[in-house]
């Protein structure tokens, strides 16, 4: 991805034309840290899982150009573990994150991109604090709501469906009776391939991570994570482990019944509001990708007591950190 002054001139359309002395600077800015690329780029959701990149001694800020601020976007620059990286915060949830991705793509000499941050729980064979690394990434929350007493319909039945009548609650006397809620069916992305032809559309649910980046990800089953806070201290020591799929939406999940749900029907791991968003934006612009979660609750818990997140956020935010710094030591600079 090369940085092309022509494009961005596309792409930001009259904010150029109302701030173009502003903007003509920002583009020698860009050209001149493109010129010192190419990079790595990480994306990260929120500040708390931020907090442990900027307090990190591997973390090093470029002395010229630490930072880069656009379209509300910080991009920080520097090194970390001695590769070149750009680092950004996208905030919460898919429309955040697709845009930070795609502007980090688009302004930047990027090789690849990292994203790592916290996620729910929905496979109750991990625990708080383990780490995972999806070789799968689906975005669940694009649906089609089927209509009540509709038995077809013009709409994708290819990946599953949520039947809301399985979830009601009956007594011993009470009979079964159809949820006016019916069934929604999960549905594809439109995607438009950047070497595809314009318009034409491709359809994607489960975008898969970088194969090389992936391989990289198994030898991190040593990393040394954190098992305590303060003195609340986890059963037994986190692990790091490469599991086959993850899954996105922008819903925090905190249910144990579609935390259930998601775990049955596509045998998912973590489930975030960013990473399917992050994968379908660099899937779109074929550049190698990979997604670190580090799980912070089991989503819904085992009672109605309050989320484990609340606990644990800054345990796996650091966790979920040190697998990224030991992912990239792996990593073999290409020029």
């Amino acid at each position: 991805m090369k940085f092309l002054s022509v494009l961005m001139l596309v792409i930001l359309g009259s904010s150029i034309k109302a701030y173009s002395e502003i903007c003509q600077t920002s583009l020698k800015e860009i050209s001149n840290i493109n010129s010192h690329g190419p990079y790595i780029g990480i994306a990260v959701p929120n500040a708390y899982e931020l907090k442990p990149l900027l307090q990190s001694p591997s973390f090093v800020p470029h002395n010229k150009f630490p930072y880069f601020d656009f379209a509300g976007k910080k991009f920080r620059i520097g090194e970390l573990e001695n590769k070149k990286v750009i680092v950004v915060m996208s905030g919460e949830g898919m429309l955040n994150a697709g845009l930070a991705t795609q502007l980090l793509l688009t302004l930047f000499n990027v090789e690849g991109v990292l994203h790592y941050g916290i996620a729910g729980n929905v496979n109750s064979q991990f625990q708080v604090g383990d780490v995972t690394i999806p070789q799968y990434w689906a975005h669940t929350g694009l649906w089609h709501w089927q209509r009540f007493g509709e038995d077809n319909g013009d709409f994708g039945r290819e990946f599953d469906y949520l039947k809301f009548s399985n979830y009601n609650n009956y007594t011993k006397h009470s009979k079964s009776i159809e949820n006016l809620l019916n069934k929604i069916w999960y549905q594809p992305e439109q995607i438009f391939p950047v070497d595809g032809t314009p318009e034409v559309k491709q359809r994607a649910f489960w975008v898969p991570v970088d194969k090389n980046y992936f391989e990289i990800a198994r030898k991190l089953k040593n990393v040394k994570l954190n098992s305590c806070v303060n003195k609340t201290c986890l059963p037994r020591k986190p692990i790091m482990v490469r599991v086959k799929k993850g899954v996105s939406a922008n819903v925090f999940v905190d249910n144990k019944a579609y935390r259930n749900h998601l775990n049955s029907k596509f045998d998912a791991t973590p489930t975030d509001m960013e990473s399917a968003a992050v994968a379908l934006v660099c899937f779109q612009h074929k550049i190698p990708f990979i997604a670190i979660r580090a799980l912070s609750d089991l989503a819904g818990g085992g009672s109605a007591l309050s989320n484990e997140a609340s606990i644990f956020l800054s345990l796996a935010s650091q966790n979920a950190f040190d697998v990224l710094v030991k992912f990239i030591s792996l990593m073999i600079w290409q020029r």
